[in-house]
């Protein structure tokens, strides 16, 4: 597998177990500027070999106190590197300075009032004297370290951000990566553009240039399938690797019998009329319901639809072949719509944990006889729609809800048989319908609905008593799927859901809702 480099220095995020770490590599890129996470078990030298254009330190859990607390060398501020921390990177970055750092008992968790106090502001500049901040410590910095300006305190922080405009050295206590922080995104914006002196140069247009030009490369001559779903990801992934080698790619589109209802049609309309894209269609449901018969486990599910997946792909290369009466050359490549947070939550982003093996990362057997290419690999979900839209996809691809590889398969709690299948179709096709027919489709990031098939429940209808299977709907709002809310959709339009899927759809007779955040769940129940 080849990563697609990307030639602009990265603002490096050096991830301290932070759950936004991941959000201040996004909140750069919005600033259009490019950025990276990587993991604090980088040395300085480590971190100086990637030629950053700046670096940040995340916040994490731990105390900068406790043993085995991570740490950073004070080498690095010597370095001639822009350096902002925040949270704990920010504390971390005081002790090793020969600033102070101690438990007040004071700890500061939400909102915030936060109030300025430096005369020059430097990172500051631009917000007001008393603005709401995000804070999440315990510990905070007492003392400053020589040289540098304090800038802003709270009740709980008499040092809460600091500067040596000098040297190019800031910190802040709170987080402005989140929304919460209300002046967040100038904060971070100040430090990139003023405090680091840095350009606003990562485009769509930029990612478009460097990816076609960088698939070519890999490529050469050599032909090339896609996995084509349907979905945002690997539609946007084959249109690109399409703009770049042309004909040389052939479409395959493994029909698994996981998709929801209508899935089918919709790749061969949408896509294919919108690309001219040459499409292989493989018909393989009998083929995964026979593998995964028996199988309840999810990781396990994810695996044997994962290697089904690429053995269905092996098979449709040699029909490819054959069909197209070639000279015997071997498909090489094989393109994948793997995203930047499928990467960090399959344990690919240098150090993070493993929270779920993805489809497109995870479930690949050891044998894959294909060189991959994932030209997504280091982009945004929002990046990758943008992309789309430059490639000329219409909206109903590139706005289309994220849907996963591994399809219904991980939204059927328990064992996956054809009768589930139908039933989790009506209820999702209910769900799309009415969140469609009441214009909610552009609030929520997606709506999975799930199968609770091991479970069942006493319910009454028809004067009389069922034991049916419970749905769950699970509406979220999110920006990237790194964080996420549950989407509060008005009761009324609930209520309908609801009443539609227990009264026509047979075997469920319980509709309910999960109103949890992620973290600390996941989007997937699976």
């Amino acid at each position: 597998m080849t990563t697609p480099e990307i030639s602009h220095q990265p603002v490096l995020v050096v991830d301290y177990g932070a759950q936004y770490a991941q959000l201040i590599a996004r909140r750069v890129r919005e600033a259009n500027v490019y950025s990276e996470v990587v993991p604090h078990t980088l040395s300085t030298e480590q971190l100086l070999a990637k030629n950053p254009a700046a670096i940040i330190l995340s916040g994490g859990p731990s105390s900068v106190y406790a043993e085995g607390a991570p740490t950073v060398g004070a080498d690095l501020f010597e370095a001639g590197i822009p350096v902002l921390g925040i949270c704990y990177g920010f504390q971390a970055m005081a002790k090793a300075m020969g600033g102070t750092v101690a438990q007040t008992g004071l700890r500061e968790y939400g909102a915030t009032d936060v109030t300025t106090v430096g005369e020059g502001r430097s990172i500051l500049s631009g917000t007001p004297a008393h603005q709401n901040a995000w804070m999440s410590h315990g510990d905070s910095v007492q003392q400053a370290p020589e040289g540098f300006e304090v800038l802003a305190s709270s009740a709980g922080a008499p040092v809460a951000a600091f500067a040596n405009a000098e040297k190019c050295l800031f910190g802040v206590q709170w987080h402005p990566e989140v929304k919460h922080s209300d002046f967040g995104q100038k904060v971070l914006e100040n430090f990139l553009f003023e405090g680091a002196g840095l350009e606003a140069n990562w485009t769509t247009g930029n990612i478009l240039e460097e990816q076609v030009s960088r698939i070519q490369n890999q490529i050469g001559d050599a032909k090339v399938i896609c996995g084509l779903s349907g979905g945002v990801d690997s539609a946007v992934a084959a249109a690109l690797v399409q703009r770049a080698v042309g004909d040389k790619l052939t479409c395959v589109f493994v029909n698994h019998g996981l998709l929801r209802a209508g899935e089918a049609e919709q790749v061969e309309k949408d896509f294919v009329a919108a690309t001219g894209a040459k499409l292989y269609v493989a018909n393989e449901q009998e083929r995964f319901l026979t593998a995964l018969a028996g199988v309840s486990d999810p990781e396990t599910k994810r695996k044997i639809i994962g290697r089904e997946f690429i053995r269905a792909f092996e098979e449709a290369e040699r029909a490819i072949m054959a069909e197209a009466a070639a000279d015997g050359e071997k498909i090489k490549f094989l393109v994948q719509g793997t995203l930047y947070p499928d990467v960090v939550e399959s344990g690919g982003g240098e150090g993070t944990a493993n929270i779920k093996s993805h489809h497109n990362v995870g479930g690949l057997p050891d044998d894959l006889q294909f060189e991959l290419v994932e030209p997504l690999r280091l982009l945004f979900k929002d990046e990758v729609r943008a992309v789309g839209a430059q490639l000329g996809l219409p909206a109903e691809i590139v706005g289309r809800q994220p849907f996963p590889g591994p399809g219904l398969g991980i939204r059927i709690v328990g064992e996956i048989t054809a009768e589930r299948l139908e039933l989790l179709r009506a209820a999702d096709a209910i769900a799309r319908a009415e969140l469609t027919a009441a214009g909610l489709d552009n609030q929520v990031w997606q709506m999975p609905v799930v199968l609770l098939a091991d479970v069942r429940s006493v319910g009454v209808q028809g004067d009389g008593r069922t034991y049916g299977h419970p749905i769950v709907l699970r509406p979220v709002s999110s920006e990237d799927a790194m964080t996420a809310d549950w989407s509060r959709l008005p009761y009324d339009l609930l209520a309908k859901i609801s009443n539609r899927i227990t009264n026509e759809v047979d075997g469920v007779n319980r509709v309910v809702l999960d109103v949890t955040s992620k973290p600390p769940g996941t989007i997937e129940w699976e």
